[in-house]
């Protein structure tokens, strides 16, 4: 029996990527990357439990690379209603992109997870508002003691009739939050989820991109009201963490792992939530460590196009070493 149990719950996308440089990329994307990335790092010490509904075009060649990864368990990758996500990304810039959805995995409902939960960490992954529900954490917290970490990604982002992906307020926020551990989430993300009570039509439609005048009131507030630790990466900055010690709310800064040369963005914060995931591993108050982890896996992604980019344990603790000056 394997001494750590993740499951990873979201969807496996088929990717079609023009990237800033005119290059155009197919692959498998999302919650592959939070897997094989943890995968890597847990080497023979545990089993990565993906939960994903696809296409079943698509069934067989995500179970053919994924099973490249001797603990990764495939099992509860399905096709049965036939439905996956189909994703266009084109980059504008190194970090900018439109997107279109045209297909669409059905959510992932607590039926999905009726052999999981004995899982120490649940990692969630959606990158739309219907795929892991509400519904769904409900159960996890019900009926298991694992971890549940949630990316923000999934409800403040949502899809227009033809298709479009479109950022949205999380309205309900309020709704969630004591249901998820930690929240990871980008800048823009994090404007999405705190909002003021009453806005003016002049006040809507854009976002300030380096204002992070908010974050200190956010990540209060929602340490206040049900999460273990908030998390927003800063990009180059590195990341913000907001967590309880004491009774008090504290606020640190991660700095991030320098990288020379970016080749590719894709998939960056679903491998910070992997991250996440094992740092937190036998360490579940250790905010900090967990972010410094996510923040190796976030930089490695950037390496390359393949899963190749991604190291095993001993490699990854000499980035953080070099990085940090520890673990």
């Amino acid at each position: 029996m394997s001494k750590y149990n993740v499951a990873v719950l979201g969807p496996i996308p088929r990717d079609h990527i023009t990237t800033h440089h005119g290059e155009e990329i197919e692959k498998y994307g999302c919650a592959t990357h939070t897997a094989i990335g943890l995968a890597r790092l847990l080497g023979n010490e545990g089993t990565v439990h993906l939960v994903s509904h696809v296409r079943k075009r698509d069934e067989g060649p995500i179970k053919e690379i994924l099973s490249e990864y001797e603990n990764i368990d495939i099992s509860n990758i399905t096709s049965d209603a036939d439905q996956g996500d189909v994703i266009s990304l084109k980059f504008i810039d190194q970090n900018n992109r439109l997107e279109k959805q045209t297909g669409f995995m059905n959510p992932i409902v607590p039926a999905d997870l009726d052999d999981l939960l004995h899982c120490d960490v649940f990692v969630c992954v959606p990158i739309t508002d219907y795929e892991v529900p509400l519904e769904t954490l409900k159960h996890i917290k019900e009926h298991s003691n694992g971890l549940i970490i949630f990316d923000a990604h999934g409800p403040t982002n949502t899809i227009t009739i033809s298709g479009d992906r479109k950022i949205r307020f999380w309205i309900d926020r309020d709704q969630w939050l004591p249901y998820i551990d930690i929240l990871k989430m980008n800048l823009e993300e994090s404007k999405c989820s705190w909002f003021q009570k009453e806005y003016e039509l002049k006040d809507l439609g854009h976002f300030d991109e380096e204002d992070t005048s908010h974050l200190k009131a956010f990540g209060t507030y929602c340490v206040q009201n049900g999460l273990k630790s908030l998390i927003v990466t800063l990009d180059s900055s590195g990341s913000a963490v907001f967590y309880n010690k004491g009774g008090e709310v504290c606020h640190e800064m991660v700095k991030s792992v320098k990288v020379d040369h970016v080749i590719d963005t894709t998939g960056c914060g679903d491998s910070f939530a992997g991250g996440l995931g094992f740092g937190l591993l036998g360490n579940p108050n250790d905010y900090i460590r967990a972010a410094k982890y996510a923040n190796a896996l976030g930089a490695l992604r950037t390496q390359g196009r393949t899963f190749d980019v991604f190291k095993n344990r001993e490699e990854t603790d000499e980035i953080l070493i070099k990085n940090y000056g520890s673990i």
